[in-house]
């Protein structure tokens, strides 16, 4: 039997900004590298990369639950 490992959903919104900012600085580290010649980008990028998701995680993670409440403030229910 094959059991699949699974977090819980009160990590949600954690895996959500975990998940979230990788992409969004693996995007914006490509695009910032998108003119370097092509045996140099992998490594430049890489590095830029994990950089920026160091610095871009905190701030998602810390700014989620205010975005979240300054949405609800000036939305409404249809």
């Amino acid at each position: 039997m094959s059991r699949s490992f699974k977090l819980s959903k009160r990590n949600g919104p954690f895996i959500f900004g975990v998940i979230q900012s990788g992409l969004t600085s693996a995007v914006a580290a490509a695009i910032a590298h998108s003119s370097e010649p092509p045996n140099t980008f992998l490594d430049d990028w890489l590095r830029s990369w994990l950089l920026s998701w160091v610095a871009v995680l905190p701030i998602v993670l810390l700014a989620a639950p205010v975005i979240r409440k300054i949405v609800v403030s000036i939305t409404r229910d249809n």
